[in-house]
Parts: C-alpha cells; structure tokens; sequence
C-alpha cells in the first residue's frame, strides 16, 4: 500500500470528528490546519501532468545544442554537417552552449523560464540498436542477459504503485479516467505494468473504440485459453469505458493557441484539449519520428538547413504551441515536458553528411515549473577525434526520471528506489511546489565545478594517482572508453566530506583516451584522461 493510501485508509478511522466528507473531517483536514494536515496534503495525489515526447530514431544531440565554449572541436570533428557558430541561437546568461537554428520558439521558451537543458544524459553501457536502446530507456533497466530482463516499463511501475488494483478497481471516485493515455497505436514498454499496460493507445478520440465487447460472447470454460480469454474481456471492458470517458473530456474542451500543421503538433492539441476536458490522467506519451540520420542530415550547401533542421523546426513549434495553450487555459502550473531518444548520434559525421549511431545526449525539460539554465557542462570532444568517439555520459537518464517522481509526482525516496530498480541521485530540475528541490542548476554546476578531480600523471602507463574531493554521502568514480561504455568502477561507497586519493594500478587497459566520471549526490564531474603506451 503507497503512503496515500495508508493515510486516507488509517488515520480518518483514528480520529472522532463531525462532518466527514469521503472519510475526512472538512474541518480538521483544512489546509495547513496542522501538522497532521500538512501530511495529508503532501500524501494525497497532487494533479499534476507529464508530457513525455519520444524523439524515434537517436536525435542529434550536439547539432540541437551546440557546445559554444569548445566550438573549435566540435566543427573539426563534423566540418560537413556542423551548424555555423554565427546561426547559433544564443540564451540568455551562457555563452558556453545554443540551439539550432530552427529552434527559434525554444529559445524564447529558454529565455523566459520555461525550458532547461541538461547535458550528456545516457546510461553506463550504451546500446546502440534502437529496438534494445529504446527498451533500456523505457524500462530503465540495462541488464545484459534476456532472461533476467525486467518487462515492465518505468511509468507502469510508478502506476501500478499508485494505484494499486487497477484495472479490475477502476474507474472509481479516485481516479476516474484513464491512468495514462498514449497518442499511439499501441501503448509501449515505458507504460507496462506487471500484467496489464497502464496506459491506453489512441491516434483520435473521436473514432475510438464504441463497438460492444466481442470476447462476452464466448463462453468462460475450463480450456488452457480461459485465461487469456477472460484477458481479452477485461481489457475489453475497460477500453469500452475508458473510450467513453476520452471522448467526452475531448468534445468539453477546445485549443486555444494556433498549432503548426505537424505531426507531433497534432499530437499535442490532442493532450492539450484531454487535460482542459477535465481528465485526472497522469501521464501522456508522444513521439516525433525520423532522427535515424545516417545520410542527408543537412543540406550540402547550407547546413542550418534539411532533415534534422526540419526536425528540430516541428519540436520547436510543436513543444511552444502547446505550452502556450497551457497558459491560455490556464493550466500551465499543472503541466511538465520532457524529451526523449534511445540515444544520440556519434560526434565525428560520416561522409553522407549523416551521424551514426551514438551514446549520451542532451536532454529538454519544459513548463512553468522547471528550473531555468543548463544542468552540466559541453560534452568532453577530444582534439583528435576518432570515428568511434561517443560523448561520455555525465547524467544517468534513471537520475531524470527520479528527479521526476519526486519533485513533480511527489514519491517517497524509498519508493523511487524501488520503481527504478536502484538508487539514483535526484537532480535540481523542478520547483512543483512542496517536493521540487530548492537547489538552483546554477548552484549544482559552481558546486561541480569546485569538486576536486584529477588523475596524475597524465598521460599515464601503468600506474597512477585519482584525487578526488567529495561534499559527503555516497560517491561514485567510474571510468569509460572512447565508446561512452564504463568499463571500470574504481569506488560506489560513502565519503565523510573530505579530500581522498585512489591508487590505479597497471590495468591491462590499451593506450588512448579515457574518460573518468566522478558523481557525487546531484554533482558530477568527467574529464578526459590519456594513457599512453
């Protein structure tokens, strides 16, 4: 039972009083009445929204946010696709990153607090097929070995802890609309739960399911299918209901802000109109296809131009719409964004004027709660690029998604453990009023910045020194390859605030570049350290 529950099911029976409405005192449980309210109010479901974006196709990340401060290296390691340092869309207090330049409405978004950044966001070995990168970043599981593969998705889990029961309880007073809806034709991983998805797929609410449950014509028996049988009744029934519910919502409510004429647009209007409608669901999915861009990324003659820049045009537009709806029904407190790729591409371009398959990437959060700047530093692009070079990752996307569930969603510490399968540092990303952290991105980078980190000599052959300062609480240094994969934990354990030294000793590891990250609670720091022969 999640600490709602325990609250709205323990402590009405514990205390005598008048006037009970759904097993609560209207006098005694006014707001901020007392302590006992203030806990009430923390535990009881808050009516807040997630709007997750999926970018198919591994998006570009350093050609939608262009690493100003390291600009040299950036366009020597992609000279025929790199976006002109002049064509670079500047924001406001930083001169060490920009937008592509079709991303005009993002950087107003940016300029004015509605959007923050975070840099370099992957995972610790990185797969590069879509089909199995995209599982890991729905599922937030990263296990090698099939079998022991976890088959929910992030979402799902969250879901399935909050309301427990669902779908045989549901609809009910609580929650009486659809746990999460997915503009898709089938809902994905990211919304699996332990036996039923949470969420429902539909692509119009307007032409959704209204035809009466086929499988009740079938007679329930003792054959091997009964149990898949009476699978396909519920989830029947359910859609029928739920169908109902959308539709209604959908018919109450009308756009308000004009919409560019986009997929992911169209998209967006849909959700934008559910949530006026007056739905309680929690979580929407959307997605923008085409960012496999192996070939014909730009246009030769103008690389501001062609498919990515297209691209990053529809996100761009498509994201501000939206967010201007928001506001124009005066929703927008109500709302959280984010964006979403299985993976980045490769720094180096290939000769297609194209970028194959890569590692970590920046990632966009957006709406009136999120915290403004940029989370991170430029991704560490060596002089002398290699064709295999990835940009190491400097966030765990897991961190992301626990800053989510506990800044905006307002889950215990505990509990995300648990829903994310290990122990993932919250990141100052969202205010959300009681659970957003207080901490300023500005803040955690200065404090990242002043973390002492360094492995000497450098280059090194066979043995050598890391120093490393730590602000206290568990800290972690892994080392990674040119490829982005870390291939060795050199400590995960709690520090006493302090200064410390690690011996390195004769690794077995070949010459070449690597890259060493040190994270400490919210702080991180990567540098790039050579071996030689």
């Amino acid at each position: 039972m999640n600490r709602r529950n325990f609250l709205r099911n323990t402590l009405p029976a514990a205390i005598t009083m008048p006037g009970l409405i759904n097993g609560f005192s209207f006098t005694a449980f006014q707001k901020g009445d007392t302590a006992l309210a203030r806990l009430i109010e923390d535990a009881t479901a808050n009516d807040h929204v997630l709007v997750l974006i999926q970018l198919n196709g591994g998006n570009d990340g350093i050609n939608m946010v262009i690493p100003l401060d390291i600009y040299g290296n950036y366009y020597n390691a992609r000279t025929n696709v790199a976006i002109p340092q002049s064509k670079v869309l500047r924001l406001n207090k930083t001169d060490k990153a920009g937008l592509h330049p079709a991303m005009t409405d993002l950087q107003n978004m940016y300029n004015d607090g509605k959007m923050n950044i975070i840099q370099s966001v992957g995972y610790d070995n990185p797969n590069f097929s879509h089909f199995r990168s995209m599982d890991i970043w729905m599922s937030g599981d990263t296990t090698a070995e099939r079998r022991k593969r976890v088959k929910t998705g992030w979402v799902g889990r969250y879901l399935q802890n909050e309301y427990p029961g669902y779908p045989d309880a549901f609809p009910n007073n609580e929650m009486p609309d659809p746990l999460a809806i997915q503009i898709n034709y089938a809902p994905t991983l990211d919304l699996q739960g332990s036996i039923y998805s949470m969420g429902l797929a539909i692509t119009d609410p307007e032409n959704i399911y209204t035809f009466d449950n086929p499988f009740f014509d079938y007679p329930l028996t003792t054959i091997p299918a009964n149990k898949e049988l009476n699978f396909l009744r519920v989830i029947s029934k359910k859609t029928k209901i739920y169908s109902d519910i959308i539709r209604s919502a959908y018919r109450k409510a009308k756009n308000l802000a004009t919409y560019p004429e986009a997929q992911l647009a169209y998209q967006l209007k849909i959700v934008a109109r559910l949530i006026k409608g007056g739905l309680k669901t929690k979580v929407y999915t959307v997605s923008l296809g085409g960012f496999d861009t192996h070939k014909k990324q730009v246009n030769a003659s103008d690389t501001t131009t062609g498919n990515h820049a297209q691209l990053m045009k529809i996100l761009s537009s498509s994201i501000s719409a939206f967010q201007k709806d928001m506001e124009l029904m005066q929703l927008d407190d109500r709302v959280l964004g984010m964006t979403f790729s299985e993976f980045g591409r490769r720094i180096k371009s290939n000769a297609s004027l194209g970028t194959d398959h890569g590692a970590a990437a920046p990632l966009i959060m957006f709406g009136k709660s999120t915290k403004k700047g940029i989370l991170g530093k430029s991704p560490d692009i060596p002089a002398d690029i290699e064709v295999v070079d990835n940009m190491p990752m400097q966030y765990d996307f897991r961190s992301v998604y626990a800053s989510v569930l506990e800044q905006w969603f307002c889950v215990d510490k505990p509990t995300i453990n648990k829903l994310l399968l290990k122990n993932y540092q919250s990141l100052p990303l969202i205010y959300g009023g009681p659970c957003g952290l207080k901490e300023d991105i500005n803040d955690v980078n200065n404090q990242s910045d002043d973390l002492i980190f360094k492995v000497w000599p450098s280059p090194y052959v066979t043995n050598a020194t890391i120093q490393f300062s730590t602000k206290g609480g568990n800290t972690v240094i892994q080392q990674m390859n040119a490829p982005g994969q870390v291939i060795k934990v050199h400590t995960n354990k709690e520090y006493a605030a302090g200064t410390y030294n690690i011996d390195l000793y004769n690794d077995g590891l070949p010459a070449g570049a690597y890259f060493f990250r040190l994270q400490n609670g919210s702080l991180q720091k990567v540098i790039t350290v050579m071996k030689g022969q």
